[in-house]
């Protein structure tokens, strides 16, 4: 599949989807707390998605049974929202995606549930400078293995791992498009990043070994040790100069 170029209206349409998307996820991020039913986050997205007249790009998606991904702990990604009480020390993963006017906006964020260790709040950190980081490197002209490059590094100079079996990719009609953009690599790899390209960044970090494992609903991945993992992303489009961060409120 080619790279889509997205035009400046187009970009304008993407940006709106992310704003939304990011709006929603700070409401999600207030309601974290001790005691909630991580389905409690589904029911909000419904809600608040319907209120601003834009789709759930996840929900249905290749089956997906959800509005949005609620990962816990040592799940990294996918996890499904459902009966499951968040606790004290917890980290949440949440990752969503909102539909409008024909155009996907995509973003997540890793929040702590009441007091965390020090060692999550580091993960977490490390993980949120590792996507800025990616985003920095993300010019016109520069190789796209640029942005996985500076993710890396970043994350591993922590002594952290990046997640290699599930990477960023391209983003506009279609939740995924070309180019895949993994979190790891040289940074001469991969096409070079032109005006127009709109792009997920999300790095994906774990404390121990970057490996992984589905659980048996098929969706849900985990840390291959069972270490913590935390996981950020922004939609971005590709400028002549300093890239533009398509999901902010």
């Amino acid at each position: 599949m080619p790279i889509i170029i997205k035009s400046d209206d187009e970009i304008a349409i993407i940006r709106e989807a992310g704003r939304i998307v990011a709006q929603v996820l700070e409401i999600l991020k207030e309601e974290i707390r001790p005691g909630l039913a991580t389905k409690a986050l589904d029911d909000i997205v419904r809600r608040e998605f319907a209120a601003r007249g834009v789709t759930p790009t996840f929900l249905g998606y290749r089956g997906y049974p959800a509005t949005v991904c609620v990962s816990v702990n040592d799940q990294i990604v996918h996890g499904i929202p459902g009966e499951r009480i968040l606790e004290e020390g917890d980290i949440v993963s949440m990752d969503l995606g909102a539909t409008h006017r024909g155009f996907v906006g995509d973003a997540a964020i890793t929040v702590g549930v009441g007091r965390i260790s020090p060692k999550a709040e580091r993960l977490i950190r490390v993980t949120e400078e590792a996507l800025w980081k990616g985003i920095a490197a993300a010019g016109a002209g520069a190789p796209l293995g640029a942005i996985s490059f500076a993710i890396q590094r970043h994350a591993e100079s922590a002594d952290f791992s990046v997640v290699r079996e599930y990477v960023g990719h391209g983003v506009g009609r279609e939740m995924h498009e070309e180019p895949q953009v993994p979190n790891y690599g040289p940074p001469d790899r991969g096409p070079i990043l032109s005006r127009g390209m709109v792009l997920a960044l999300e790095p994906m970090v774990n404390v121990g070994d970057w490996h992984t494992r589905r659980d048996s609903d098929n969706w849900t991945v985990r840390t291959l040790d069972g270490s913590l993992s935390a996981h950020f992303e922004h939609t971005i489009a590709i400028t002549d100069g300093e890239a533009q961060v398509l999901t902010l409120p």
